[in-house]
């Protein structure tokens, strides 16, 4: 049976954003387009609450209106890392779950499912800045920080907020069809599926740990990056053996230098792509990878998407004077 009543939990400092996400995907009527009418309704524990921009909101619904939800989507909270959800709460979304509905969270809504349980031994996702709280809260949760949204069962979790619009067009596509889901997205003015993952949005080196005694190398490094590096290279300059230098490197950052370089390469590629028009083949060569093929099957692999559709996404466009 499709979805027809979804439900919207909205807990003390919920980020009202991520509310609206769940009413752009399920509570805006486009009938008009051909699209099939859902039944959406904001349920919270108390009639009043406090969000995250310092105002109020008044539900109609209380906890027990889920009883009525095919789905029940959890938004996310500006206090996630230091609030709770009520008892209450934790055991509506079980309940809800021992009867076969979905709940599916928005971002870090899916801290409130981890407290739930309901991530346990399960596949999960959540903004890639929040991932490794996820993960260290809730060990027994699968988290993969570089996918827009996961499906596990009646879990379903989103990373950021757009994300959240994609797992909606998911549910409307199994549900409804392509046809269908093309319709939604052209009235929220989306693509219908976005490719590759939320790897593509981090900006971050590969650096998990700060350096201790190899951390002027490494920046030296950065710098060098179009050229040839070896661990004997490397151990030569760090006045140590190559296998003294590979146990140091793995303690002191936490991989390979094969790995942190290439790491360190495709984040200089992406900065390129973003910045410039070097053809791919020149970006490879100034980056260390040698080839555009090269290249292409690191970015791919590491980011998510070829570096032509990162391009795309990301290229910033110069400033035109006026006048």
């Amino acid at each position: 049976m499709p979805i027809q009543n979804v439900a919207i939990l909205a807990s003390p400092g919920v980020e009202p954003f991520t509310m609206g996400v769940a009413w752009e995907g399920f509570g805006i009527d486009r009938t008009d387009d051909g699209v099939p009418a859902y039944n959406c309704f904001v349920i919270s524990e108390h009639d009043t609450l406090e969000t995250a921009g310092g105002y109020s909101i008044s539900t109609p619904y209380r906890l027990d209106k889920a009883l009525e939800a095919d789905l029940i989507v959890v938004a996310a909270q500006a206090n996630h890392l230091r609030s709770r959800p009520s008892d209450a709460v934790i055991e509506m979304l079980r309940d809800a779950v021992d009867r076969g509905i979905f709940v599916m969270s928005v971002c870090t809504g899916a801290f409130i499912l981890g407290d739930a349980g309901l991530l346990d031994n399960r596949r999960c996702t959540t903004h890639w800045k929040d991932a490794a709280e996820l993960i260290e809260r809730f060990p027994l949760a699968c988290v993969n920080p570089d996918v827009l949204f996961v499906c596990d069962g009646p879990i379903l979790t989103s990373a950021g907020t757009a994300a959240g619009l994609d797992l909606c067009l998911h549910l409307v596509r199994q549900d409804y069809g392509e046809e269908i889901a093309r319709r939604v997205a052209r009235r929220m003015v989306m693509p219908p599926h976005r490719d590759g993952g939320q790897a593509q949005y981090v900006d971050a080196p590969i650096r998990v740990r700060p350096a201790d005694t190899l951390a002027e190398l490494l920046d030296e490094v950065s710098g060098e990056l179009a050229d040839e590096h070896t661990i004997e290279s490397l151990a030569a300059r760090a006045a140590m053996s190559p296998r003294t230098f590979a146990r140091r490197f793995r303690a002191e950052t936490g991989t390979t230098p094969h790995l942190w370089l290439t790491h360190q390469r495709v984040l200089q590629a992406r900065r390129m792509l973003e910045e410039g028009d070097d053809p791919i083949d020149t970006v490879a060569d100034r980056c260390g990878f040698g080839t555009g093929a090269m290249l292409r099957h690191h970015f791919a692999r590491i980011v998510g998407v070829s570096p032509a559709a990162y391009r795309r996404n990301f290229r910033t466009e110069p400033q035109r004077l006026v006048g």
